[in-house]
């Protein structure tokens, strides 16, 4: 290959590198993180992981007595919010570079990468650049557990969530299956 054709190649671009998170769509997951303006264990005092703010992590594993409770201010969440959306993006389209997503299914994997982490979703990303969407919109559906004390826990909460995240990789047979 010449010089200019390994340019070319280098700078061309992958079906999803122009896709950003809708602003509905970003609007929808910013009221279903809500705000909450200081530390606390995301399943209870004492249980899950550090969070703060808009549903954002802090660190694994509960907070310690010196950070529980500790106040965040709303520029504080924003600015961090943006920027883990940003992050979730970026994961999205340098991980999928294969199959081309449409908005809803870009908004999704966002959502999904900002709730289960980039490398939590990297299953997913890996099914859907394979072209095996209903595997993925499978794999999905089951990320509705969280680890509390070292144990594996059924995270209610994810239940709705995951099945919105899945809906858009399903096939129309899939669909049309589960309306009979």
């Amino acid at each position: 290959m010449s010089a200019k054709g390994q340019v070319a190649a280098q700078t061309a671009l992958t079906p999803n590198e122009r896709l950003s998170m809708s602003p509905e769509a970003r609007a929808k997951m910013r009221r279903r993180e809500r705000d909450v303006y200081e530390y606390y264990d995301d399943m209870g005092p004492g249980k899950g992981n550090c969070t703060w703010g808009a549903g954002i992590l802090a660190h694994l594993k509960p907070c310690t007595k010196d950070e529980i409770g500790k106040r965040v201010s709303q520029a504080a969440i924003d600015a961090e919010y943006a920027r883990r959306v940003a992050i979730a993006e970026r994961g999205v389209r340098h991980n999928v570079r294969k199959t081309a997503l449409n908005q809803e299914q870009f908004d999704v994997l966002v959502s999904l990468a900002y709730n289960a982490g980039v490398s939590g979703s990297m299953h997913v990303f890996r099914l859907i650049d394979k072209g095996e969407l209903n595997q993925a919109a499978g794999s999905i559906s089951r990320m509705t557990s969280t680890t509390v004390n070292g144990k594996k826990v059924l995270t209610r909460g994810l239940i709705a969530r995951r099945a919105e995240e899945s809906a858009p990789f399903r096939s129309i047979e899939t669909k049309a299956v589960a309306k009979k």
